[in-house]
């Protein structure tokens, strides 16, 4: 496929080859401090006052229950331990862990209950640190690090409770490196006053000792090839040390990021010819507005893909598939047809973003690309074969 993307599968590719370590802790110039941090950003602030109950967080609302999290991680020698940059990053993390109760804390039969903050939480710090670059400093990578921290922070309690455990863990070892979420979750129990806190502690170390079993402690699972990855990812029962013998023919390129994000560009430059089934194209020969609704569109889409793979040609799905539930569809009605699936992200700067559209002659409404920012589901290494970034 030959663009600089591919040298780097599962990594981000920014526009100067690499990231600023110094950049992803601007937020931290004043160092490692909850109630610094909260000055400048009114976010965290109003954390103070969302209740919590009272049975798993006596030490108060979720601002206090945030700042013992941050104190409790300092504590750590594996924290002390990590690189300037790793350091602020995890921190930054436990500081916007619980994020996501400001808009998810609710009463359910007289208990307040938060449920899916996390998945919440992992939207709202993106969008913020989307939005706000140049408050936050951080780079994409960065960026998405802190993010699927927040996303997967119960992880360590709860993980003994999931179906396929094996799973769960190894799909978030290939976002962030288990021993993070290890050390989150731990300050995560003991910053708080709970009757059963010790219960909680050891359910974070089980979590630490089968991450090490696995061996995905500080890195993804070194699977046997990129199918067989695909393969446990997409099945209900095998075996991660399975070695699977590929026989597909052909690939597909599954386009994915927020409109004007250079998806035709990156096309017209590194397609190598391939034919394309593009959304936009269609709409505007169907003559249907941006705005409106696209079922008809994406009907016709899938028509057109359906065509090229039953005779097991190559092409490029290009839309903007920014929500996950769509690239699952997607890559299971491709890999039923025996193709090769590689998602492709690209993300171009909130500002930019703005400017594009403005000057577009068919421009999108302000109010609809912000809530497709709110709604954006950043590819995981886990949803296909390959899963690259080209961001800048």
């Amino acid at each position: 496929m030959g663009d600089k993307a591919s040298e780097q599968p599962g990594e981000a590719v920014l526009a100067d080859g690499g990231f600023s370590a110094a950049g992803d802790c601007r937020l931290l110039e004043k160092g490692f401090s909850f109630e610094a941090l909260a000055q400048q950003c009114p976010e965290l602030a109003l954390l103070r006052g969302v209740p919590q109950d009272e049975a798993y967080h006596g030490e108060g609302d979720v601002y206090r229950h945030t700042d013992l999290v941050c104190e409790a991680l300092k504590e750590f020698p594996e924290w002390r331990a990590l690189s300037g940059r790793d350091k602020g990053l995890l921190f930054l993390a436990a500081a916007y862990h619980d994020i996501g109760k400001k808009s998810c804390t609710k009463q359910e039969e007289g208990k307040i209950v938060s449920p899916k903050h996390a998945v919440a939480g992992e939207k709202v710090f993106r969008t913020l640190a989307y939005r706000e670059a140049g408050r936050f400093g951080l780079t994409f990578t960065g960026r998405e690090r802190i993010a699927k921290a927040i996303r997967y922070h119960g992880l360590p309690v709860w993980f003994l409770e999931k179906q396929r455990p094996e799973a769960e863990l190894l799909k978030a070892a290939e976002s962030i490196p288990l021993s993070w979420l290890y050390l989150l979750a731990k300050a995560d129990v003991l910053g708080r006053v709970a009757s059963d806190r010790d219960g909680l502690e050891d359910r974070v170390e089980w979590f630490g000792e089968y991450a090490r079993e696995l061996g995905a402690w500080e890195k993804p699972y070194p699977f046997f090839s990129p199918y067989t990855k695909e393969r446990f990812f997409s099945s209900e029962s095998l075996w991660q040390g399975a070695q699977l013998y590929d026989d597909r023919t052909f690939d597909v390129i599954l386009m994915s990021g927020l409109p004007l994000s250079g998806k035709d560009s990156w096309i017209a430059e590194n397609g190598g010819g391939l034919p394309v089934v593009s959304l936009d194209q269609i709409r505007e020969e169907m003559g249907i507005s941006p705005a409106r609704g696209s079922g008809r569109v994406a009907l016709a889409a899938l028509e057109q893909a359906k065509g090229f793979l039953r005779k097991k040609q190559p092409f490029i799905w290009n839309a903007t598939n920014i929500v996950r539930e769509t690239r699952r569809k997607l890559t299971a009605l491709c890999a039923g047809y025996g193709a090769r699936v590689h998602i492709l992200y690209l993300e171009a700067p909130y500002r930019e973003l703005l400017e594009r559209n403005r000057t577009r002659q068919r421009h999108i409404p302000e109010n609809v690309l912000e809530e497709m920012i709110r709604k954006l589901e950043i590819p995981a290494p886990w949803e296909a074969e390959e899963v690259r970034y080209v961001v800048g």
